[in-house]
C-alpha cells in the first residue's frame, strides 16, 4: 500500500503541475490583461506608461517564463495579489475555502446518511410500494433544478414562515454556533436533496446486483440472518460503485455549486471562481481553479483507498 500511495501522490503532483500550466496558458490567452483594464478606466495613461507597467508586472515576457516565475512563488505559498479585492490571493481564498468545505462536507454527509439506508430498503423490497415510493422521491430529487428548489425553500422558510435567513453567511467571529448554523440550513438542504436523489438510485441498483451474486446465496444457505447477509456481505460489495459516484461528485459539489451559492449569497469557492473569471482577476482565478482540481484529485485518491478497505481482494502491490 505504501508503494501505491507513493505512486499516486507522485501522479497527483505531476497532474497538478500539468493542470496549472494549462490553466495558466488558457488564462494568458484570454483577451485583455490588468493593464488593458487600467487603460480603459483611466484615459490619461499613455502607451509609454502602459509599456512600463507591463514590464514591471512581467507581462511582456514569454508565457513559459511568466509561468516559471509564478510557479516559483506558488511553491512558497505566494499566489500574487487579487485585483478585485486588493489583497493577497491566499487571504481571499482562505475564508471562502472554509465556507465551501463546511457546505460541501455537511451536504455530502447528510446525503449519504439518507441515501444508503433508503437505497438498501428499496433494494430489499423490489417493485413494491416502498421501492416505488423511494424511487419516485429519488427521481424528483435529482430532476428538480437547483435554482428552483433553492427559491422554493427561501419562499417557504424565509419569506412565509420567517424561520431562517434567506441568504448570506454569518460574520467571521460573530454570533454563536447556532446563529452560524441558521445560515447553513437552506443551502445545505438544497444540495443534500439534490445529491441524495442521485445516490439513492446508485445504492439501490448496486444492492440489487449484489443480492443476485453467488456468495449471497451461499451466505443464506449457511443460515445467516437476512440482516447479516445484507450488512456483512451485500453492502460492502454494493458500496464500491457508490464510492466511485461520490468521488466524481466531490468536484462538482466543490466548484459546481455556483447556482446554490448565488441563490443564497453564500460566499464560497464556486461563486469566487465565477467572479474572478468575470472580473479578469487572473491570479485569483488560477489559484481557485487549482484548488478545485486538487480537491477532485484527492477525492479520487481517497476513493481508491476505500476500494481496498471495502474489498480485501483488491491488491495494490501490482
Amino acid at each position: 500500500m505504501s508503494g501505491y500511495l507513493g505512486r499516486r501522490i507522485t501522479e497527483t503532483v505531476l497532474l497538478l503541475l500539468l493542470m496549472s500550466f494549462l490553466i495558466y496558458a488558457l488564462i494568458g490567452l484570454m483577451p485583455g490583461d490588468p493593464i488593458d483594464l487600467m487603460l480603459s478606466a483611466d484615459p490619461h495613461i499613455t502607451s509609454e506608461d502602459a509599456a512600463r507597467l507591463r514590464a514591471l508586472q512581467g507581462l511582456d515576457r514569454p508565457l513559459v517564463e511568466r509561468y516559471w516565475f509564478w510557479l516559483q512563488g506558488a511553491a512558497v505559498g505566494d499566489f500574487g495579489y487579487s485585483r478585485l479585492y486588493a489583497r493577497p490571493v491566499v487571504e481571499v481564498i482562505g475564508p471562502r475555502l472554509l465556507n465551501t468545505l463546511i457546505l460541501m462536507g455537511t451536504s455530502l454527509a447528510l446525503a449519504l446518511l439518507i441515501a444508503i439506508p433508503a437505497g438498501v430498503v428499496a433494494a430489499m423490497h423490489p417493485r413494491g410500494l416502498t421501492d416505488n415510493t423511494i424511487n419516485l422521491l429519488a427521481f424528483a430529487g435529482f430532476s428538480v433544478p437547483s435554482f428552483w428548489l433553492g427559491l422554493i425553500l427561501i419562499i417557504v422558510f424565509a419569506v412565509q414562515l420567517g424561520w431562517l435567513p434567506a441568504g448570506g453567511t454569518a460574520p467571521v467571529g460573530g454570533g454563536d454556533l447556532l446563529d452560524r448554523l441558521r445560515y447553513l440550513i437552506l443551502p445545505v438542504a438544497t444540495l443534500t436533496l439534490l445529491a441524495a436523489g442521485t445516490f439513492v438510485r446508485f445504492v439501490r441498483a448496486a444492492m440489487l446486483e449484489a443480492l443476485r451474486e453467488d456468495f449471497i446465496r451461499t451466505a443464506r444457505v449457511k443460515g445467516l440472518s437476512r440482516s447479516a447477509v445484507v450488512v456483512r456481505h451485500a453492502m460492502p460489495h454494493a458500496m464500491l460503485s457508490l464510492v466511485t459516484i461520490v468521488a466524481l461528485n466531490v468536484g462538482s459539489l466543490f466548484s459546481g455549486s455556483l447556482v446554490v451559492e448565488t441563490i443564497f449569497a453564500y460566499l464560497g469557492m464556486g461563486k469566487l471562481i465565477y467572479d474572478s473569471i468575470m472580473g479578469n482577476d487572473y491570479n485569483l482565478a488560477l489559484a481557485a481553479l487549482l484548488i478545485a482540481t486538487l480537491v477532485t484529485l484527492l477525492a479520487n485518491l481517497a476513493a481508491d483507498i476505500a476500494y481496498g478497505w471495502l474489498d480485501p481482494r483488491i491488491d495494490y502491490g501490482g
